[in-house]
């Protein structure tokens, strides 16, 4: 399967083989139970739909709740959060398997998509990190944006004009974050460095393009 659904369990530290300590992130993967299958002859694409952690009934929505209640993949339990992802080539699953960590055995690069921190209202130097105008000598724009409009045409500050304004609260992804280790016994993925927001945040993990790239060039390497 393409990704999985997961948690943002916090940060640590890891040595590898060589002795050499490497910053993690702690992502707890799954379990995820696939709720429904999407096919080319119903829906005109092929994925799977499945589920992340546990819910009661009723504090999910009559929709939400009889849908998982249809397709039969969830009798006896609720998930909270539903996602589709793409099947891989010639893989095959039904209605009630569940996915784990081992999902990404052999994978060695991952994207991650998070949700960042909200940082609430912010100037231009922290949002967008400007320098600011001059601390001394007179200078009276010290944490200001400077000039925003051209006196004559345009008149008016144009759209995408970086200003002041909420900061953080946006999906962001992590592209080629490097696997570290995968630890199925207790459903955890550890990933290289850091990624997109806050503990016990949902993340998305999805195998990298990278993947890809580096099997081909492996396969490529062994012809010669």
């Amino acid at each position: 399967m393409e990704g999985l659904i997961g948690k943002k369990v916090g940060m640590t530290q890891v040595f590898d083989e060589n002795g050499t300590r490497i910053c993690v992130t702690v992502i707890e993967v799954g379990p995820c139970p696939v709720v429904q299958l999407k096919t080319e002859e119903k829906d005109g694409y092929k994925a799977a739909q499945v589920g992340f952690g546990e819910q009661k009934k009723q504090r999910l929505t009559k929709a939400v709740a009889g849908h998982q209640e249809k397709t039969g993949g969830l009798a006896d339990k609720k998930v909270r959060l539903l996602k589709e992802f793409a099947l891989d080539e010639g893989e095959e699953v039904k209605v009630g398997d569940v996915m784990t960590v081992k999902n990404f055995d052999g994978v060695k690069f991952v994207d991650i998509t998070g949700r960042t921190k909200g940082k609430g209202f912010a100037g231009v130097l922290k949002r967008y990190k400007f320098a600011g105008g001059n601390m001394t000598h007179g200078g009276h724009s010290k944490r200001r944006t400077g000039g925003l409009a051209a006196r004559d045409l345009p008149g008016w500050i144009e759209k995408g004009k970086k200003m002041p304004g909420h900061m953080g609260d946006v999906n962001r992804t992590a592209v080629n974050c490097e696997v570290v280790r995968v630890m199925p016994e207790d459903n955890a993925l550890l990933v290289k460095g850091s990624i997109p927001g806050a503990r016990n945040g949902t993340v998305l993990i999805r195998k990298s393009l990278k993947n890809a790239a580096l099997a081909f060039k492996a396969a490529k390497k062994g012809a010669k």
